[in-house]
This record gives C-alpha cells, sequence and structure tokens, in this order.
C-alpha cells in the first residue's frame, strides 16, 4: 500500500480497462472489512491502497453504494463501541463518576488531577487514532465520497463517523444510570480549571487537545457552528459554574478583605481568564468569560465594593489615588458612564461641601469671644463679630478652593480626566456653591481681600493664579447678577478709600469677567473706573483755578473730589441702615470752612457743565486734618501736633470741640447735641462717635460713661490727655470697610436685587415677543428661562407676574382664540 502520511491531494482514477463485470458484493466488502480492521488495529503497512481504492470503486459502480455506506458506518459503530469505549471506560475512578462536583469528597485535589489527567489523556488518544483512521478510509472510500454521498445527499463517511465518535463514545452512557463520557468530559476539564484558579499545576495542553474534540464534534450531524459540542456541552456549563464561583468569591471577599486588594484581585482573575482562554480552552470563549467575571466580581459587586470602609470614602480621604484609579478601572470595564463611581464621587463632594457650608454658616452665627479684662473694649461689641464672619467667608472660599483643587487632583491622577467624570464633578461643585446662600457674597469678598492685600508682594504668576481662581469660583455661580450687586459695592469701597493694592490688576480682573460673562456684566464695572480718571482729571482742573485767585489761603481746604454717575454707583455700600437710606437728601450741617469749600466746587462744577446737578454724598468722603493737643510735662511743655485721618464725619464732630482743643478747657457735647449741630444720621454718627471715643488707639474724645453702647444721654469732651503712641493717627470707622452683611442689610440687597431682576425679565420677555409676535405660554417661559440663565435662575412665578404686568401696560395681549394660552406682541 502506497503510503498515507504526508500525501498530497488524492485524484480519482478511473480503473484500468478489462475489470470484472461481475462484483460479488460480500466477497468485495470482505476484503474492505479486513482492511479496515488492520487500519484501526495499526497494521496497514501492507495494504495496497488501489486495491482497497478499486474495490470500493466497483462496489459504487454497481450500484452498491448504500450497501457499502451502511457497512462502512456498521463497521465503526462496533468498533467504537466493542473496542474503543471499553478502554477508556474500564479505568474510570468512582470519583470521575460523579459529576455534580460530590467528588471533592472523596477525593484530593492532587488525587483528583492524576485521575483526571489520565482520563483526558485516553480520551485525547482514542478522538485522534480515530482521526488518523478515518483519514485512511476516506482516502480508500473517496470515490464513494464523491458520487454516492454526494447524489443521495449524505454526509461524507469522515463526517459520520465523526458523529458516531460522538454517539458511540461521549453520549454514550457509561453504565446504565451514570452519566455519559461527555459528561464527565466536562466534568473533568471544570475541576482541572478549578484546580488552576486554585493555585494548583495543571496539564494545560493536554485540556487544549479535548478541547479540540469538542469544538470538532456537533451536537447532530448537521453541522452548524451554534450546535458545537465546545459550545452546547461545555461552554454554557463552564460560565454558569464560572458564575457561581465568582459570585461567591466576591461576596467572600467584600467580607474579607480591603477595598484596594478586592480591586487589584478582580482585574488579576479577569487576565488569569483571558490567558486561560488562550492556553487552555478556546479564546472564542473569552469575551464570554470576561463578560462573567466583570458581573459577578464587578458590577453587581460594585456598590457594595465603593461602601466598603476602606472603600471610596476612606480613598478620597486618605489620597489613595492608585486604588481609586483602580475602582475606576473596573467599573469602566462595565459601564463607560461608571455611574456607581460617578454618584460615590458626587456625595463625597456633596457632604464635604455641606460641611463646609455648615462650618462657614457655624462660624459666622458664634458668638465673639469674650473680653479679657473689664476695662474698656478695643473696639466696640459689634466689631469683633463682623471681623469674624469676614473671616469664616475668606475660609469659606479657600476651603471651596482646596476642594475643588482636591477633587481636579483625583480626576487627573485616578480618572484619566474622564468627560463623564469631570461633568459630574462640576455639577456637584456648582451645587456645592448654590446651595449657600451667601456664595456670591463670600466670593467677591475673596476677591476684594486679594485686590486690597492679598496681591501684595505676589509675582506675576501669583497674581494670575489668584485671578483664575476667582473666575472657576465665578463659573460656578448660577446667580451671577447677584455677584455682579456685591462685586459693585466692594469695588466702589476699594476704589472710593483708595484701598486697591494694583489698579492694573483690578481692571486685569474686569477683562477676565468680560471674556467670561459678556461686555454687558462688566459695563457698569468698566464705567467706575473711567468716573474715577475723569474725577482726576475734574480735581486737577479745579486746583489750577483755584490757583489762578492770587494768594494763596494758608487756611483753605484742599479738596479732592470724585464724581460718581449716580446710576453706575452702588451708593448703598456707604449707607449703614435703612437710616441713612436717605441719607443724600439730608441736609448735612457743614463746619463754614468745609461749606466755603463745597460751595466754591459746586460753582465751578456748574460753570463747566451746565444742567447738571451734584449731590454730596459725606458719608463717603474721608479727611486729613492736623490736631493740635495741649502741651504735655513728658514732653517739656511744648505742643503736640498730629495728623488725622478719618471720615468726613468724624472730622464734622472734632470740629465742634475745636475752640478748645489746644487748651485744657473742655466743652462737652450730648449724642443729640451732636446730632443736631451736623444733623450727621444717627447710626452714623453712633458708629464714628464710637471709633472717636471707645478705641483705645483713637480715643480723641472721652466718654461719659465709659461704655461699648453709645446713648442719647452720653457726653463726649475732647481728650486732651490723649498720647497717640505715633504722628499719624488713623481713624477707622467701624463697619466702615467691606464685610459680611447682616441680616437686613442682606434683605435689602435681595430686594434690590429681585426689583433689577424684574426689569431684566421683562427686557427678555419683550425681545422675544418682539422677534417672535405671537407663542404659547410654555414656549414664551421656556425661552425667557434660557433667555437669562446665564445671569441667574428665573422664577416662574416672577416671569409670570411680568408678564401679567406687560399685558396691563399693554406691550402684550392674550389670544383668547388660541386652543393653549398665548400671547401676541402689541408695540
Amino acid at each position: 500500500m502506497a503510503s498515507l502520511a504526508g500525501r498530497g491531494r488524492a485524484k480519482i482514477r478511473a480503473p484500468r480497462r478489462g475489470l470484472q463485470a461481475d462484483v460479488d458484493f460480500e466477497t468485495t466488502w470482505s476484503t474492505l472489512e479486513r482492511a479496515f480492521n488492520e487500519i484501526h488495529t495499526k497494521n496497514a503497512s501492507a495494504l495496497s491502497f488501489e486495491e482497497l481504492y478499486r474495490n470500493a470503486y466497483k462496489i459504487v459502480l454497481k450500484k452498491k453504494g448504500d450497501e457499502l455506506y451502511n457497512k462502512v458506518v456498521d463497521f465503526e459503530q462496533t468498533w467504537l463501541g466493542q473496542t474503543v469505549r471499553p478502554r477508556i471506560v474500564q479505568p474510570l475512578p468512582p470519583s470521575l463518576l460523579l459529576t455534580d462536583g460530590s467528588s471533592k469528597t472523596l477525593a484530593t485535589a492532587s488525587e483528583r488531577r492524576v485521575a483526571g489527567e489520565s482520563f483526558l489523556r485516553a480520551l485525547k488518544q482514542a478522538w485522534e487514532e480515530h482521526q488518523v483512521c478515518m483519514g485512511m478510509l476516506t482516502d480508500v472510500l473517496m470515490y464513494m465520497d464523491r458520487v454516492y454521498c454526494t447524489d443521495h445527499r449524505k454526509p461524507s463517511i469522515y463526517a459520520k463517523s465523526m458523529g458516531l465518535f460522538r454517539d458511540q463514545i461521549l453520549q454514550y452512557p457509561v453504565r446504565p444510570n451514570l452519566p455519559s463520557l461527555l459528561d464527565i468530559l466536562t466534568s473533568t476539564i471544570l475541576d482541572q480549571i478549578q484546580m488552576d484558579r486554585d493555585g494548583d499545576s495543571i496539564d494545560k495542553y493536554l485540556i487544549k487537545s479535548n478541547v479540540y474534540l469538542l469544538e470538532g464534534l456537533y451536537e447532530t450531524d448537521n453541522e452548524v457552528e451554534e450546535a458545537k459540542l465546545y459550545l452546547r456541552a461545555f461552554e454554557e456549563r463552564f460560565l454558569n459554574d464560572s458564575a457561581v464561583f465568582y459570585r461567591e468569591e466576591g461576596e467572600r471577599l467584600l467580607k474579607e478583605s480591603d477595598a484596594g486588594t478586592y480591586c487589584k484581585h478582580a482585574k488579576r482573575r479577569i487576565d488569569e481568564e483571558i490567558d486561560r482562554c488562550r492556553t487552555t480552552l478556546s479564546e472564542t470563549t473569552s469575551p464570554r468569560i470576561q463578560q462573567v467575571v466583570e458581573d459577578e466580581l464587578i458590577r453587581h459587586k460594585m456598590k457594595g465594593l465603593i461602601e466598603m470602609d476602606s472603600g471610596v470614602q476612606y480613598m478620597v480621604d486618605n489620597d489613595k489615588f492608585n486604588e481609586l484609579h483602580l475602582v475606576y478601572d473596573l467599573e469602566a470595564r462595565v459601564d463607560p458612564r461608571k455611574p456607581e463611581l460617578t454618584k460615590a464621587i458626587q456625595k463625597i463632594i456633596a457632604d464635604m461641601g455641606g460641611k463646609i457650608n455648615n462650618a462657614a454658616v457655624a462660624a459666622a452665627q458664634a458668638p465673639p469671644p469674650a473680653p479679657a479684662s473689664n476695662t474698656a473694649p478695643a473696639v466696640p461689641g459689634g466689631a469683633k463679630q463682623i471681623n469674624q464672619q469676614t473671616v469664616a467667608a475668606l475660609q469659606w472660599v479657600e476651603d471651596i478652593l482646596e476642594l475643588k483643587d482636591r477633587f481636579d487632583r483625583i480626576e487627573r491622577t485616578s480618572f484619566n480626566n474622564d468627560q463623564a467624570i469631570s461633568t459630574a464633578l462640576t455639577r456637584s461643585m456648582g451645587e456645592n456653591i448654590n446651595n449657600f446662600n451667601r456664595g456670591s457674597e463670600y466670593i467677591s469678598l475673596f476677591i476684594d481681600d486679594n485686590m486690597k492685600k492679598g496681591i501684595k508682594d505676589k509675582t506675576d504668576v501669583e497674581v494670575e493664579q489668584i485671578l483664575e481662581k476667582a473666575i472657576i469660583l465665578l463659573r460656578y455661580l448660577q446667580d451671577k447678577d447677584m455677584f455682579e450687586t456685591y462685586y459693585k459695592k466692594h469695588l466702589c469701597k476699594r476704589l472710593l478709600l483708595n484701598k486697591s493694592q494694583s489698579p492694573e490688576v483690578e481692571k486685569q480682573m474686569i477683562s477676565r469677567m468680560k471674556m467670561e460673562l459678556g461686555n454687558s456684566f462688566t459695563l457698569k464695572l468698566e464705567a467706575m473706573f473711567k468716573d474715577m480718571n475723569l474725577s482726576v482729571d475734574l480735581t486737577n482742573d479745579y486746583r489750577k483755578q483755584v490757583s489762578k485767585l492770587g494768594d494763596v489761603d494758608r487756611s483753605r481746604v484742599d479738596l479732592n473730589v470724585n464724581i460718581l454717575t449716580s446710576m453706575t454707583w452702588p451708593l448703598e455700600a456707604f449707607r449703614g441702615g435703612s437710616e441713612e437710606e436717605n441719607e443724600s437728601k439730608a441736609q448735612i450741617i457743614y463746619a463754614p470752612a468745609l461749606d466755603r469749600v463745597r460751595v466754591g466746587f459746586e460753582r465751578f462744577y456748574t460753570d463747566k457743565h451746565s444742567g447738571r446737578k451734584l449731590t454730596w454724598q459725606s458719608n463717603m468722603g474721608t479727611v486729613d486734618m492736623r490736631a493740635i493737643f495741649p502741651k504735655s510735662k513728658r514732653e517739656n511743655g511744648a505742643l503736640r501736633t498730629h495728623e488725622v485721618n478719618c471720615s468726613t464725619y468724624a472730622c464734622l464732630i472734632l470740629l465742634l470741640f475745636n475752640d478748645n482743643a489746644s487748651t485744657d478747657s473742655s466743652t462737652t457735647l450730648t449724642l443729640e447735641e451732636i446730632q443736631a449741630a451736623t444733623n450727621i444720621p444717627m447710626s452714623a454718627l453712633t458708629r464714628n462717635l464710637q471709633s472717636l471715643a471707645v478705641a483705645p488707639k483713637t480715643r480723641l474724645l472721652t466718654k461719659e460713661p465709659m461704655s461699648r453702647e453709645v446713648k442719647p444721654s452720653d457726653r463726649f469732651s475732647f481728650n486732651s490727655s490723649f498720647v497717640p503712641k505715633a504722628i499719624k493717627i488713623t481713624v477707622n470707622v467701624v463697619s466702615a470697610g467691606n464685610k459680611v452683611e447682616g441680616d437686613s442689610e442682606r434683605k435689602e440687597t435681595e430686594k434690590r436685587n429681585n426689583d433689577s431682576r424684574a426689569f431684566a425679565v421683562e427686557a427678555a420677555v419683550v425681545r422675544i415677543m418682539k422677534m417672535r409676535k405671537t407663542l404659547s405660554h410654555a414656549e414664551l417661559l421656556n425661552e425667557t428661562i434660557g433667555a437669562l440663565n446665564s445671569q441667574f435662575k428665573p422664577d416662574v412665578g416672577m416671569i409670570k407676574k411680568r408678564i401679567e404686568s406687560l399685558i396691563e401696560r399693554e406691550y402684550l395681549a392674550r389670544i383668547e382664540e388660541a386652543p393653549v394660552p398665548s400671547y401676541r406682541y402689541l408695540a
């Protein structure tokens, strides 16, 4: 027989002429049967391939193909059932016959591994020998396959024999009431895989060979890809058993390990399963087993993992960035949105932000510390409280910025700058800031503090960082109009009291806000700077005119004026409360020297700008004056001269005692007498007297009786015995600087802001209706909210009221015939 190993593609050749006309089927089959038996017993070396092929050819040619086909099938069936199957079944130990997993109680892992490998080796050998033998038979029966099987639509003899191996070996019960070899094979491979998962050594190549067997056989003779035994008999059970294993392992690890260890273990398990599919099973199983592991160790356990004592909260608190990255990677495998991690981070931000907000409220509401002694207070009673509230405001901003920096770092190092998480973090930070009703005011105070002293001695880079922090906070604010209100008030005081460290930095800040929020937001802020510049020019012009009058009057007051556009400047920033709301209408009684200058400037301004009216805001002014104190024995009897910087109101008060300032005589005035002589509003008068008569460093007046509060019956006189430590005395008016508003001030600010919002809502509605002409009520609401969202979150009730007001004023009209409430523009 010609060698069958390594042969090329076989060709069917017609037999030589002269063949015997009559073919005896039984005799010819007997020859083929003996040859097939020799092939199966590995004694094929003496056989002649050509002779065997010719015999098969003659049978088919004589229309006996059906009988030949059945004979070959019967032969293989008998061989497999009587010879091959016993060789595999007889050595099977009892432990392998238990396919329900109970064998683990009867044998150790080592015993099961040895028995399993012996079984797998026997099955592998039987399968490979069957393939070789059927390859030889296929060569002999090639003509039958080509002609008979094709014509009669029967599977080739090779395909049929593979089905016989399935039926006679794999699916045939080992013995009655015992599992089939296919069940044993599946259970054995699963047991070996479990040993591998537990860290034992297994023969991966041997298992892979048996996997090839399952991949080469089908559930029926119809060779459909989805009906492979590997998929139907093994993979489904493998995936189910794996799901149970990883479900239990995950539950155990959640109880016994920490979150970081769990993450590392889950990642390692996934990598192991991918490698196992490559080296031991089939790579087609890889995505399916990954899905199982991810479901059981990640998707279904993610919430529990995050909520562990060592979970995300612990990781955030202790800067465990690498472990957070592991959690991120795990959930990213199962859901690109990372919902559980995102929800957890948002909750942490909300909790941390809530604590910051509550701490700010508690710090602002805490009573001031008790004075060290019973002596007169260094500052009036409310000053410490005011300072305490301002410190709490600045601390709130610093804490919020620190919170943002913390989660920005986590986002970069742990979350790969993930866009979905970044969006969620931004939303949570915004909610924290906007849930705090003082956010707009505190952020403005933060900028104010930096503009006054925070940027001092800072480099350009450091200043830029401060401005960037301010803009970042501003982006989060929902009610930007409220921030604008406070920013104008604080900027107003910085400019008028000359407290800003750098006008250039002020302008940089406004430029950044313009880029961020648009021109309309900074329009009035820029107008304030314009007024200041024009005021410098106007003051210089006035001084030039005064200098042309002739000899210099040494008693004349040098005047420096800021001309403020009333609609631009928040003049209420300098008012001390509701009593001063109409201060601009009050007729302050000026000292003669001051009044002459005031009248002179009014005349100059009226000549220069006819038609304009000046309203003096004396509550916003300051005065530099020289004070001469009586002779002091300690200073060899010489008069003491000091420079005093104070408010205009304080100046008017001090001038009431001017006649006896340089003598030992004393004029005593009550609070009511001072108020009658100056007409200063009572709240402002009280604050200025507190600064002049209570604060030890600026106690230019004495007060009887000495106490924190100023009462109508209190009497004041010039403090001729006051000995200041410095030549220059600065009288700071209590509460004159930028500070946190009290409850009443806050209500007034909110009221003014709501009034401003009402105008903004009306303007938006009119603009929309002018363009659209007609709109339904719902459409108008939605478009109005959309138009105003960049400034503030409009209240639906306010929008409805403004619509009603516009209807009353005949800007809009209802469309009565419309099926839904609608409006028409009327202008």
